[in-house]
């Protein structure tokens, strides 16, 4: 009965956070888009299901997951293979790598546990270190120094924003509201962390100080406003939209878009056209090094 209660709650958690069962026969195109431009290129197209891409801080190759895996992809779209699969399995669509470019941060799920976030070492010298013994988290952010974690949680049946020292530590909870906030990252100067967030009843995206103070709505149109990316520049944020309510979930295969927030003026510009898109597209940082393209996955139905 207890394995049971836990498996339901396991998937209940995951279904929350968006993370649905995605049809099969789907092709997964990873593509680049200069925002100054709009200048789009696509990097690889595969009849297979893959997400949310990181771009390495040298600007070198995109990190992709995939069936529990990361793989390592250049900009000509070669695929240059599993990165330490003898080292990261059951890994799910919430990583990321530091400033400095030196650490990866993971979430991922062991056997009866839902997902939880470790860090290791970019050059693989050791293996994944456990930070968040609660489950389930989401691991989104890291500060520009280094020495914070910023994840989505859920405590006592609530998803809050928390942080978390990098080497380990005790969590502090920021928000503190019903509905699901979600998604947070760091400013590039360390001023902010955005998210997205529930409590008005429709997905919104808003900004706080690192200490939680502060709160501030950025967006208030009726899209769906999910996982603000702040910019290198710290003037503009990344958005993936819904164009309908999707009642605080995050699904795979819906009507989407991507558009650039300014911070400041609040003002709103569309990015792409609306594609097929949602849960894996652009979940986590995705910035080139020079602040120039940003790198997210369309789907296709086959």
């Amino acid at each position: 009965m207890k394995t049971l209660f836990l498996l339901s709650f396991i998937f209940l958690a995951n279904s929350f956070k968006g993370l649905a069962q995605v049809p099969e026969n789907i092709t997964s195109e990873l593509i680049v888009l200069n925002v100054k431009t709009a200048e789009e290129r696509t990097i690889l197209k595969e009849q297979r299901h893959f997400e949310a891409p990181n771009w390495s801080r040298d600007g070198d190759f995109l990190l992709i997951n995939t069936a529990g895996y990361l793989e390592k992809v250049d900009l000509n779209g070669q695929k240059l293979g599993q990165f330490y699969s003898e080292l990261i399995t059951r890994a799910n669509n919430d990583h990321g790598i530091s400033f400095d470019g030196k650490l990866l941060i993971i979430s991922k799920s062991e056997p009866g546990k839902s997902s939880q976030i470790y860090t290791m070492p970019m050059d693989g010298t050791s293996p994944p270190q456990l930070i968040t013994e609660k489950y389930p988290s989401y691991w989104h952010g890291i500060s520009p120094d280094g020495k914070m974690l910023a994840y989505c949680a859920q405590r006592d049946g609530e998803w809050d924003v928390y942080v978390i020292p990098t080497q380990g530590g005790e969590e502090i909870r920021l928000t503190n509201t019903a509905g699901l906030d979600d998604g947070p990252e760091y400013s590039y100067d360390g001023q902010w962390i955005y998210f997205n967030s529930h409590r008005s009843g429709r997905m919104q995206a808003y900004r706080m100080k690192t200490d939680g103070s502060q709160q501030e709505q950025l967006t208030f149109d009726e899209l769906d406003n999910w996982f603000p990316h702040p910019s290198p520049d710290n003037k503009t944020a990344v958005i993936i939209s819904y164009l309908e309510d999707q009642k605080g979930a995050h699904p795979f295969g819906k009507d989407v878009k991507l558009r650039l927030l300014n911070v400041e003026t609040k003002e709103i510009k569309d990015l792409t056209s609306v594609f097929y898109g949602g849960q894996g597209t652009i979940n986590v940082h995705s910035w080139s090094p020079d602040g120039d393209w940003i790198a997210y996955v369309r789907y296709h139905k086959n």
